[in-house]
């Protein structure tokens, strides 16, 4: 009778230990940063797909222009969201990534499931760019005080972007 062969154990290494984060901010400065970058990104992807929505759905005597400068904002929406995901992974924690989390953390309500008329989509992203821009803007006092300044930077950046936006938005409503 043939002997049977037994397989060879691995041998298993221990893992090198994963050094602590120590980047000048303390853990639960980096916890509160995150959970509030967590916010920023909900919001952001929320409004993203929104902007994309209406980018699909948009009619009527400004299609042409609405649809062109839809397609311009929600790409710098989708451009904006892995720099607020990888502060939150340089921060040490995960960042959040389905639809369920983002609603859970997002302070934007979801597109419409009825297209709205096209100057009302106007009104919808306004208010949305706006609310984006106060989920940054709400965040900031932690990262100055933390002395986070990729945080602080990063939420400049976004203030910028979603006041213009809104801004511009805002005088298509004018008569």
């Amino acid at each position: 009778m043939a002997k049977a062969k037994t397989a060879a154990k691995p041998t298993s290494r221990p893992s090198p230990a994963v050094p602590r984060i120590n980047i000048g901010i303390s853990e639960k400065d980096r916890a509160s940063i995150a959970q509030g970058l967590a916010r920023l990104l909900a919001d952001t992807y929320t409004l993203y797909l929104t902007t994309h929505n209406f980018h699909w759905n948009v009619t009527g005597p400004m299609f042409n222009t609405l649809h062109t400068m839809f397609m311009a904002q929600y790409t710098e929406l989708w451009n904006a969201v892995d720099p607020i995901a990888e502060r939150i992974r340089s921060l040490g924690h995960t960042a959040p990534g389905s639809y369920a989390q983002f609603g859970r953390l997002a302070s934007l309500p979801d597109a419409p499931a009825e297209p709205p008329r096209a100057l009302e989509m106007v009104g919808v992203l306004v208010s949305g760019h706006e609310a984006v821009a106060r989920t940054a803007r709400e965040l900031f006092p932690l990262a100055d005080k933390a002395g986070d300044e990729p945080t602080a930077d990063l939420l400049t950046q976004r203030l910028t972007v979603h006041e213009q936006t809104a801004w511009m938005l805002r005088s298509l409503l004018e008569d």
